[in-house]
């Protein structure tokens, strides 16, 4: 199964950033150990982003969750590492497909 990690990314500090985003990997690298492919949006959108130049922030903002929502549109379910205004954007794809959103590790099984 495909399953797409979702966890806050936005913070105020690149550390921060960079902790939210280690933990949504970290979690990524448990699904795969159970058995399963996992995704992570922010993985693909950010590096993509940070080559281009927006006039907002909320325009950089539109562009990282609209590639990072057509990716999560390929997964078969999605786990909520944490909230936030994006992750519950994926959250709203994943039930909107009938498709299951774990909250927790231990509801995966391999």
């Amino acid at each position: 199964m495909i399953i797409g990690v979702a966890g806050p990314y936005s913070a105020p500090t690149a550390e921060q950033r960079q902790q939210n985003l280690d933990a949504m990997n970290l979690a990524a690298a448990e699904v795969y150990k159970k058995g399963h492919i996992p995704f992570i949006g922010i993985n693909v959108s950010i590096p993509v982003v940070n080559q281009l130049s927006f006039e907002t922030e909320e325009k950089r903002y539109e562009a990282i969750m609209k590639m990072s929502l057509a990716l999560i549109d390929c997964c078969d379910a999605l786990l909520v590492i944490g909230e936030s205004k994006g992750v519950q954007m994926e959250k709203e794809l994943i039930l909107s497909k009938g498709l299951k959103v774990y909250k927790s590790l231990e509801e995966i099984t391999g």
